[in-house]
């Protein structure tokens, strides 16, 4: 062996064994720790082969200091740095940095930090070809899931773990907590509106982690032709499905906070209406409005193009609504703004096409058309919901 190759391995081992020794010291807290942060349980993993990273900003190792201040590494630099073998990276929708719009597509490129190539997952491409597998020995899944069906890096992993599958690649996923994992709500998917926000058969809050959600597609056969991926879940210390955990980056341009990932799942709805959930303003998915609701309505602003809408719905215009960043946290998907929006609406054209993809069946907006109550229409929704618990039963690592 080198002198380089010894050092190289003596520091490889070294930051191992610091990292480990981190770790045993926090076992006794409550803390939780991510995947990522637990690398003992995975580097041995990746020493030696060629690693492919799905990953964007929110892709981080955590190290705490004694002044409990928190500092964060990119685990692609962190793994790049610990000299393992990283080969590419692909980007799931908003980029590897975590910059662009909602549905913007992104183009591939480098990274200017590594210089590695970055290989888009969003818009023509959503599922890694043979060719960019060509010569990998294992893929690393790391994205910061909020549990709503609707939010693409659940598909993205889907099709991750397929092309993976078909290459008879092994897939890691490194788990991270779901911050609306402490309730299941919402119509379950019907097959024939099947899209990219919305792939399986789950209701639209399905409460379980990234991880548990992979080993729920690939337990399921939701895979192309039933086959499944050989897939390692590196889990959570510290974590119930009940815990709050705040999370230490934004998960995409449009969710820049706890309040409007709670509110999430409830207020996603009006991208499939003529109502803004607060894009081109820096309360995004925490308000709502229209220039077409009653301006009797207590709250009011002007959507602008900014980081993460370029082009905002009823930009430069006044829509009239309600704040809701005062709202406790949800336990449940809220129907009611929803509800009181469709009345109040002045214009023929309420609903878009898109609508019916995000609720994932044509009965809410039939529903919502017919003046149904919130809790008829949670009726509706109570034996899909039941049986899909049966599922996921099955696949959770944590209480």
């Amino acid at each position: 062996m080198t002198l380089t190759a010894r050092k190289s391995t003596y520091l490889f081992f070294a930051f191992f064994l610091m990292i480990h020794l981190s770790s045993c010291a926090q076992k006794s807290s409550n803390t939780i720790q991510t995947a990522a942060d637990r690398t003992e349980l995975y580097l041995k993993k990746l020493k030696g082969k060629r690693v492919a990273v799905v990953a964007n900003q929110t892709s981080v190792i955590i190290e705490k200091n004694g002044d409990k201040s928190k500092k964060y590494t990119h685990l692609v630099d962190s793994l790049v740095s610990l000299q393992i073998n990283i080969q590419k990276v692909f980007a799931p929708e908003h980029g590897f940095r975590g910059k662009a719009d909602a549905g913007e597509a992104i183009a591939d490129g480098l990274d200017k930090k590594t210089g590695l190539p970055i290989i888009s997952l969003y818009g023509k491409n959503k599922k890694p070809s043979k060719e960019q597998l060509k010569g990998i020995d294992v893929v690393v899944f790391d994205i910061q899931d909020v549990g709503a069906r609707f939010y693409t890096y659940i598909s993205t992993l889907h099709y991750v773990m397929e092309a993976c599958a078909e290459a008879k690649i092994p897939v890691i996923v490194l788990d991270r907590p779901n911050p609306n994992g402490h309730y299941i709500d919402g119509p379950v998917l019907e097959p024939e509106h099947k899209s990219f926000v919305g792939m399986h058969p789950v209701p639209i809050v399905y409460g379980m982690t990234i991880g548990e959600y992979a080993k729920m597609i690939n337990g399921e056969k939701w895979l192309n032709n039933g086959i499944q991926a050989k897939l390692t879940v590196i889990p959570l210390q510290n974590y119930t499905h009940q815990s709050e955990y705040s999370l230490p980056i934004k998960p995409s341009p449009n969710l820049p906070n706890d309040v409007s990932i709670n509110l999430y799942p409830s207020l996603c709805f009006f991208e499939g209406t003529n109502v803004s959930a607060g894009r081109g303003t820096d309360m995004q998915f925490q308000i709502y409005g229209s220039p077409f609701l009653s301006d009797k309505n207590p709250f009011s602003y002007t959507p602008s193009p900014n980081e993460g809408a370029k082009y905002p719905k009823h930009a430069y215009m006044i829509c009239y609504g309600e704040d809701l960043r005062n709202t406790p946290r949800l336990k449940e998907l809220d129907l009611n703004w929803l509800i009181k929006a469709c009345k109040e609406n002045t214009t023929k054209n309420f609903f878009n096409a898109f609508f019916t993809k995000l609720a994932g069946t044509t009965k809410l907006q039939s529903q919502l058309e017919g003046k149904v109550s919130q809790e008829d229409i949670k009726r509706t929704w109570k034996t899909g919901i039941e049986e899909f618990k049966k599922v996921r039963e099955k696949y959770l690592l944590y209480k």
